[in-house]
């Protein structure tokens, strides 16, 4: 779903801009899960991220997709965005599971969308505070469950993986704080984290149906408080 919604984004910003080539930049890109389709679509994309490893994988991937002319690794992270790339110079930027994991997120999304040209699109995805709290009670972990819910990061104790979660309402704000104007956002895993596996993998249809569910959840409001993601789509102020 992020990637249907994603791709409809980089098509309006296409029209808007005028060109067929966008210059996308994928911030902590990994391996390439986003970057490569996004080349595939015939855009240059600007991969960053602190992993010699996921560069090297991400080089390989893009080699074996036919876009390696369109694929660039860097390493460094999001704080210090602006030693390894340009300020203002990308059409689109991704910011996918990153501001878990930063120090200071809205200085982070501040360097995201600093590197936007006017009127250019940002998406963004992180952990939702609802998803987990939800998992954690329906595993019967119901104190690690109000431990989450009251925890200024959203950690349900000292072996949480994440190191940080956010509500629907905290994003929105850090993107409006960064400068850019909400356009969407979108429940993500709403229920696919929730469905046991064995009925997915065993009812016939039973997976086609779970995506049409979470496709029609996803942009619901009601829907965002238990999202195990949520994705916001940004727009930077001209």
């Amino acid at each position: 779903m992020v990637w249907e919604v994603l791709q409809e984004a980089i098509d309006r910003r296409v029209k808007a801009a005028g060109t067929d080539r966008l210059d996308v930049l994928d911030t902590g890109g990994g391996t390439g899960n986003f970057a490569v389709p996004v080349a595939r679509l015939g855009h240059r994309v600007t991969v960053v991220d602190p992993s010699p490893n996921a560069l090297f994988a991400l080089e390989r991937r893009a080699a074996e997709a036919g876009v390696a002319d369109r694929v660039r690794g860097v390493q460094g992270d999001i704080n210090g965005l602006f030693d390894v790339v340009d300020r203002g110079g990308y059409d689109a930027v991704l910011c996918h599971g990153v501001l878990e994991y930063v120090d200071d997120p809205a200085d982070g999304l501040r360097n995201a969308v600093a590197a936007l040209r006017p009127g250019g699109s940002l998406s963004l995805l992180a952990a939702g505070l609802g998803g987990a709290v939800l998992a954690r009670a329906l595993a019967g972990h119901f104190g690690e469950a109000r431990q989450a819910l009251g925890d200024p990061d959203g950690r349900w104790g000292a072996g949480d993986p994440v190191p940080r979660r956010f509500t629907a309402d905290q994003l929105t704000e850090l993107v409006a704080g960064a400068g850019a104007e909400v356009s969407a956002v979108h429940g993500v895993r709403v229920f696919a984290d929730l469905v046991p596996g064995v009925l997915v993998d065993t009812e016939p249809g039973a997976l086609d149906a779970l995506l049409k569910l979470e496709a029609a959840a996803a942009e619901l409001a009601a829907f965002h408080s238990v999202a195990t993601q949520l994705h916001v789509l940004g727009e930077k102020r001209a």
